[in-house]
């Protein structure tokens, strides 16, 4: 699996744009933003800070980055833009003059680098670089529990009677069929908290919904009858009724290849575990028994499932 540079670039600027950073320059080929707290804590790995912040209520200062896409593109973009402005001949000799006249007082004087919070950091983002790997576990711990509702748009903002809004759960479930190999799949499933009613293409019901973090005016929130513990059971049980109807071939396939290995193993073993010195045979029984452990995990089939995110989400009521 990779990404490319535009790809890598639209998942940035979401993620800029999710933690409400503030974007000072942008360019097809990189951008460069002032962190918001929330992206400075993520991203710069300043506890002692952030800490220093908490105790004192002092107003904080957030680093600012310039994260490059594509390098050659933005080298040559930016030998462009020198170019062009760059400085007549007059102004040239005047700096020059300007530049002789200090060195004769003071001698050479190299450039001091731009330090503290003006400093503008620059990452390069390809796929695999650290910082992107950063912004990924960011983004994945960030977003893995939302609670939004449902835009209901201006004409809704003036009507005389509230709109109402119905709470589901929603869940993101990785589904995983383990042995020598593997296949993975998703399922986002969505209980309604009113109805229990499951969507099990919840994921294509809110895509073409605009959702935002905060209850909108003139709506109002229908009451749960489904607890969360009680939405979690009911989406659990769809998705292991939906498991257990698979064909179960694969593991039947698994276990004969596991069967075939562990017999190699055996046959294998079973003279030097008889070694009649006691201290090779106690060396080759452990190293049997390390062996078929080893085997049993890679062989065995198994399902792992495990929840990716979820969220609360209010839609609006189709009554």
């Amino acid at each position: 699996m990779s990404m490319t540079s535009e790809q890598i670039r639209e998942y940035v600027l979401t993620y800029l744009e999710a933690t409400e950073c503030q974007f000072l320059e942008k360019s097809p080929h990189h951008v460069t933003v002032k962190l918001s707290p929330r992206a400075d804590r993520d991203l710069t790995n300043r506890p002692y800070y952030w800490g220093f912040i908490e105790r004192t209520g002092a107003e904080p200062e957030t680093m600012s980055f310039s994260f490059v896409f594509d390098p050659e593109a933005h080298r040559a973009a930016e030998e462009a833009k020198a170019s062009r402005e760059q400085t007549g001949p007059g102004q040239q000799m005047e700096a020059a003059q300007e530049d002789t006249l200090l060195g004769r007082y003071f001698g050479a004087v190299r450039p001091l680098p731009v330090l503290g919070p003006g400093r503008i950091q620059r990452e390069e983002l390809t796929f695999g670089s650290p910082r992107l790997k950063q912004i990924f576990e960011a983004a994945r711990k960030g977003g893995r529990y939302v609670y939004l509702f449902e835009e209901p748009g201006q004409r809704q903002r003036m009507a005389l009677l509230p709109a109402a809004y119905e709470p589901w759960l929603g869940v993101c479930f990785k589904v995983e069929f383990c042995c020598d190999m593997k296949r993975e799949e998703l399922h986002y499933y969505g209980v309604s908290l009113l109805t229990g009613a499951v969507d099990e293409s919840f994921q294509t019901r809110i895509a073409a919904k605009q959702l935002v973090p905060r209850l909108p005016e003139n709506v109002h929130i229908e009451p749960t009858k489904l607890s969360l513990d009680a939405g979690r059971t009911v989406l659990e049980q769809r998705l292991a009724d939906q498991i257990a109807a698979y064909d179960d071939r694969w593991a039947q396939e698994a276990r004969e290849r596991l069967n075939d290995e562990l017999a190699l193993i055996d046959a294998y073993y079973k003279d030097l575990v008889k070694d009649p010195e006691p201290e090779r045979a106690q060396g080759a029984s452990e190293q049997y028994e390390a062996r078929r452990d080893e085997i049993r995990w890679q062989y065995e089939p198994r399902i792992v499932v495990s929840a990716l995110g979820c969220g609360i989400f209010h839609l609006r009521s189709p009554r």
